[in-house]
């Protein structure tokens, strides 16, 4: 590996290795500080040394060094050749024990919450930004609504109304005894166990308050930089990006603000739930008209906090040009309690005596579910018609995912997860409940779960049928891809090689696999657009026979009676599979390093973005890793005039470069920046052009000392940045070959391993490209880049 020829890598580049310049002189102190990617890599292994020392930082994430450059600078002499290396570890903020698996069941809210961050690249001035930004806000408040209204489904409904209601039902179960209308207790009446089951929604609704304002306090509240981030006034309007304001990592108050509207919202869906059924009691019964007259007021009260919520959720935008910790207003403060204020009188009220009055089928207000549905798909519509208006006014459009639509789509899936999760929880709920028999069925001693829930369960096995074929379409572009790029991988190597066929094919299959990376985009629009149809035919199908599809296709002929069936069965099934599935998976993600890898980068991704929609879902690490590696930067330089090279693996270049961005332009001079398998440009620049588009990204480099990104075919999230720096040097380093030898040679006697997305440090060329890096950093503050002439479009070649 050593000895390994970098010949064909400098001529692919177009540009020769140059001669590495003279060391730094005595007086200038560099340090080079880098920060790992995915899966997280322990200090040891970042400085190839196990004796190292935390330099600064606690056991959440801290900077290392290896002991003996623990005091480097009061030594500079010898560090006269090379930098001093440090190492910033943050795995800590996004791993830990299995118990974080847990953290998945908010992978609805964290979907929603990036759809917020996936707008098209249009200026910040546009007038359809703001009707986005509230847009993605209020569906993400129905998602709570849906979470909340499923908890209720499971307590209120299943439990104390339909099973504990009926005596089949309740046979059999100690633990409802108490509650069968059989035994004539206190609790038998329908309000009282209705009331007392309505404790564990609430409950799963203070548990997600709790958690919120935990990680609230951890991450949302780290300090902002020590001085005011800076954009030179020579750098055009469209090269500057919002993660260069001040406050753009400081999202306390947005996120305080969201959690008390939420919160609200969960507990009034409570506070409904109870309503409808009692409403529906009283007109039954004939109830004491004093008993109607407060539920009328109460319902009335209802309806006001909830307008007050929607104001709220309405009028909450970030504030990213300043840190914003003022304290809110007494009437957001005081929302939550009010709520709890109104519940507490709606369970009393429910409590209340009713004599005769009795449970019966379903719970009133089970249609809530559709009607959530065809609201949520409401506001995707509408989100597609902004969406569409800001890529209209966009000025970069070619790599945008979806054309700009990545938005509404992830949008759309938010909403698909949430109604899989809710519903598979409700349908094996429902099939534990009722033992042998099938809820829904006209044999079933209870109705079963709402009819909208079946019918969504019913759908499921189409989609995982769109998605199959879609996955076997990627194989087959595997194959293909596989087949042309096998006739260019030999002349990659030394021509003097032995050819080898199988070693051939595995190294086109590896870059073949690495390239589905690119189309992703078709396989989220599939699912989109399939969702929807079927999501809508779902609703029509409940609505129109309010039977489930076994009941609704009886007099059908047999073959469609049959499938309505199977797809019933299937479905129900597979809605409980997905959610033991999804939390065997983070269970694994977080206990295994392989696994960690594998599903880190999505989970990373979309965890990296602060909580702008939902205040439940699971916190945003960069808003404390990125503070840090500010103030790391800043400090650093300003105590020891030094020059600073930050080096980013994989997610932790993402978190590199938006540290850089917060530098003031001083600073910033005087770092370089140094990528290796960056999703920047690949991931986020796609997905995210707003805030990763290449035109804010030639301005990040504008106004830096310098900047160079290494990338592999065979690295599936790594890839070209695609920028020309002004002197008309690229940023890319690359392709590197991988791996770095084809067959057995006198230098390489054993195969050499195929790197794909990691150990770039082992290629020779990024010694020799951190090499000039280092040279590059000169005593003297640099002078800014000129601007880039006008009709230069920045794009690399490559």
């Amino acid at each position: 590996m050593e000895t390994a020829d970098t010949t064909p890598h400098a001529h692919r580049n177009g540009r020769h290795t140059a001669e590495v310049g003279p060391p730094p002189a005595s007086s200038q102190r560099v340090l080079e500080l880098l920060v790992h990617g995915v899966g997280g890599t322990t200090p040891e292994e970042m400085l190839g040394d196990p004796r190292i020392q935390r330099i600064t930082g606690d056991d959440t994430a801290a900077c290392y060094r290896r002991t003996e450059d623990a005091d480097a600078e009061a030594r500079p002499d010898a560090y006269r050749d090379e930098p001093v290396r440090e190492a910033y570890c943050w795995s800590n903020l996004t791993s830990g024990n299995s118990a974080r698996a847990l953290w998945l069941i908010l992978l609805p809210f964290m979907v929603a919450n990036l759809a917020h961050w996936m707008r098209p690249a249009a200026p910040p001035e546009h007038r359809a930004q703001r009707i986005y930004d509230v847009l993605v806000r209020v569906l993400a408040l129905t998602l709570t609504v849906l979470l909340a209204a499923a908890a209720c489904e499971i307590a209120l409904d299943l439990t104390a109304w339909q099973c504990a209601g009926t005596p089949v039902c309740a046979d059999g179960k100690s633990w409802l005894g108490f509650l069968s209308p059989a035994n004539s207790g206190w609790w038998s009446t329908p309000g009282r166990r209705l009331a007392l089951a309505a404790v564990m929604p609430v409950l799963i609704i203070g548990f997600l308050w709790w958690l919120s304002h935990r990680t609230w306090s951890a991450y949302e509240s780290a300090s902002p930089p020590p001085r005011d981030p800076g954009t030179s006034r020579d750098t055009p309007t469209h090269q500057r990006t919002v993660l260069s304001l001040h406050g753009f990592w400081y999202g306390r108050r947005l996120v305080a603000r969201l959690r008390a509207a939420h919160t609200t919202a969960g507990v009034l869906t409570v506070a409904a739930a109870l309503r409808i059924a009692t409403a529906q009691l009283d007109r039954r019964g004939g109830a004491d008209p004093a008993l109607v007259v407060t539920g009328r007021a109460l319902t009335a009260l209802v309806v006001l906090l909830a307008a007050i919520t929607l104001v709220i959720v309405w009028r909450t935008a970030r504030s990213e040009a300043a840190p914003d910790d003022r304290s809110d207003r007494l009437v957001v403060r005081a929302l939550p309690y009010a709520s709890l204020g109104v519940l507490a009188l709606i369970t009393v009220h429910t409590a209340w005596s009713r004599p005769g009055a009795h449970s019966h089928g379903p719970l009133p207000g089970a249609s809530a579910f559709g009607a959530i549905a065809v609201f949520q798909s409401l506001v995707v519509l509408a989100l597609a018609i902004t969406a569409w208006f800001l890529q209209r006014a966009a000025r970069e459009k070619a790599r945008s995912a979806l054309n700009g639509m990545a938005g509404p789509a992830v949008a759309l899936l938010s909403c698909a997860v949430g109604g899989v999760l809710s519903g598979g929880v409700a349908q094996r709920f429902a099939d534990w409940m009722d033992g042998d028999a099938t809820p829904g069925q006209a044999h079933a001693p209870v109705p079963g779960p709402p009819v909208l829930l079946s019918w969504q369960a019913s759908v499921l096995p189409v989609l995982l049928v769109v998605v199959a074929v879609v996955v076997l379409l990627a194989a087959v572009r595997v194959l293909v891809v596989r087949g042309q790029v096998t006739k260019n991988v030999p002349g990659l190597y030394d021509p003097r090689e032995r050819p080898d066929a199988r070693r051939t094919q595995r190294i086109a299959g590896t870059i073949a696999r690495a390239g589905l990376t690119d189309a992703a985009p078709v396989l989220v629009a599939a699912i989109a657009a399939v969702t929807l149809v079927l999501g809508a035919g779902a609703v029509a199908g409940a609505w129109l026979t309010d039977l489930a599809p076994g009941r609704a296709t009886e007099g059908a002929p047999p073959v469609v009676h049959a499938a309505a069936e199977t797809a019933e069965s299937l479905g129900s099934w597979l809605m409980s599979a997905g959610v033991i599935l999804l939390l065997t998976m983070g269970r694994r993600a977080y206990r295994d390093h392989s696994a960690r890898r594998t599903i880190g980068i999505l989970w990373d991704v979309g965890t990296f973005w602060p909580r702008a929609a939902h205040p439940f879902a699971p916190p945003c690490y960069a808003e404390r890793a990125v503070p840090d590696l500010t103030w790391r930067m800043a400090t650093w330089t300003e105590r020891f005039d030094g020059r600073l090279v930050i080096s980013g693996h994989s997610q932790g270049s993402v978190l590199a470069a938006a540290a850089v961005w917060q530098l003031d332009l001083v600073t910033r001079s005087r770092v370089a920046l140094l990528t290796y398998g960056s999703p920047l440009e690949r991931l986020y620049g796609r997905w995210f052009p707003a805030y990763f588009g290449p035109a804010v990204l030639t301005g990040l480099h504008r106004e830096m000392d310098d900047w160079r990104n290494l990338w592999r075919f065979t690295d599936p999230i790594g890839g070209p940045i695609r920028l020309t720096c002004e002197d008309g040097q690229r940023i890319d380093e690359g392709p590197l070959r991988d791996p770095l030898a084809f067959g057995r040679t006198l230098q390489n006697p054993l195969p050499a391993q195929i790197l794909g997305h990691g150990d770039y440090q082992a290629d020779p060329v990024f010694e020799t490209v951190r090499a000039e890096l280092v040279a590059r950093l000169g005593p003297e503050v640099p002078l800014q880049r000129p601007q880039t002439p006008q009709g230069s479009s920045g794009r690399s070649s490559a």
